[in-house]
């Protein structure tokens, strides 16, 4: 994927920021451009304030205070969010996050990590060198091990901050850090046991474990099935993007079929809503049919709805967990500003719902 010229500068920002000056020639190299690219980068960033420029080196702004504020904000407040995408689940993250925003005065800056942790710190120097204030933050983290080698950073950052939907590993310095999550846990739990008390035996699970949602929902389903003392009808499902690995989803969709044909599983769990719909409409050319054959719940709840059976979904309150962040952020803010103490971290959990629909047969 060709970068863009605003995570160009994200990078270029964060490299300056971390080394107080460099030299066009070495930010060349290290951003992979050719010296006329950075040159056009340092004019128009030192044009907008976030950099100063001095005999072919950029240094950042600190006689400045820092970058100026973007022009229109005024006296309010400037908040930075880094989302690992602006579509699907975060959508409505970013919407909550927007209007918490403007109902307390501020302004809300956002930068896209595309699920590419390695790229989060650059992106958030941006945020910082756009005039964040407190920042918002949604790391791209993907597998088990990458809060720890893409999450120290974190902890350094100059200004307030809040993670969002992202659980760090226990006793680890993020922990320590404010945070607002969906509990996952307990929106498999919610399924598990709807499904289960409508006469079915312990659901399968089919999820992916390319994102913390989906590794919160696997660790979930072990803990639900513990919770009512019971035990999965067989192993979990790997399910992939059906557009990425047709051979691979065609494979966990035979999968699924041959528990219903066999009876090891009357109702299954599917992350996610995408899958879930997709699943369906394979199963059904397979001649297995929602919910007669198989009772089905979605979780995520983004397009659920939308299925021509409308399929039961664990909706994890995703605009509240952008409203809440974001009001707690605000907050912290107003401790820094004014006389009072601060007030301890704060890890706030908000429950997902059961949203019931046809799927599920109930």
């Amino acid at each position: 994927m060709r970068e863009s010229a605003a995570e160009r500068h994200d990078r270029l920002l964060g490299l300056v920021r971390e080394r107080g000056s460099a030299r066009v020639s070495e930010l060349a190299g290290r951003l992979g451009v050719s010296a006329v690219t950075v040159r056009r980068d340092v004019e128009e960033l030192a044009g907008r304030g976030l950099l100063d420029r001095v005999h072919g080196s950029v240094s950042w702004p600190r006689e400045k205070g820092g970058p100026a504020a973007p022009a229109g904000v005024g006296g309010g407040l400037v908040l930075g969010m880094l989302a690992p995408s602006a579509t699907y689940y975060f959508a409505e993250v970013i919407r909550g996050a927007h209007e918490a925003a403007a109902r307390a005065g501020a302004r809300l800056i956002l930068r896209i990590s595309d699920y590419r942790p390695e790229e989060d710190q650059a992106r958030t120097e941006g945020l910082l060198a756009a005039g964040a204030e407190g920042l918002l933050v949604a790391p791209g983290w993907r597998r088990p091990g990458d809060p720890a080698a893409y999450g120290d950073w974190i902890t350094s950052l100059p200004v307030p901050t809040v993670l969002l939907e992202r659980q760090p590993v226990p006793g680890s310095p993020l922990d320590g850090l404010d945070r607002v999550c969906s509990d996952h846990r307990h929106g498999v739990l919610l399924a598990v046991r709807h499904l289960m008390e409508l006469g079915h035996g312990p659901p399968l699970l089919m999820a992916r474990d390319d994102s913390p949602t989906a590794l919160a929902v696997r660790s979930g389903y072990a803990e639900a099935l513990g919770v009512l003392g019971v035990r999965a009808p067989q192993e979990v499902i790997d399910s992939v993007p059906a557009e990425v690995h047709p051979d691979r989803f065609e494979a966990a969709v035979q999968a699924l079929r041959a528990a219903v044909a066999s009876g090891a599983a009357t109702a299954a769990l599917i992350h996610n809503d995408v899958d879930a719909i997709q699943v369906v409409q394979r199963l059904a050319e397979l001649g297995v049919r929602v919910p007669r054959d198989l009772a089905l719940i979605a979780y995520d709840d983004e397009v659920a709805a939308l299925a021509d059976t409308p399929l039961t979904a664990v909706a994890p309150p995703k605009h509240e967990v952008g409203r809440h962040a974001t009001g707690l952020l605000v907050e912290r803010l107003g401790q820094e500003r004014g006389s009072d103490g601060e007030a301890p971290q704060r890890h706030l959990t908000l429950l997902p719902q059961l949203r019931v629909r046809a799927s599920c047969g109930a």
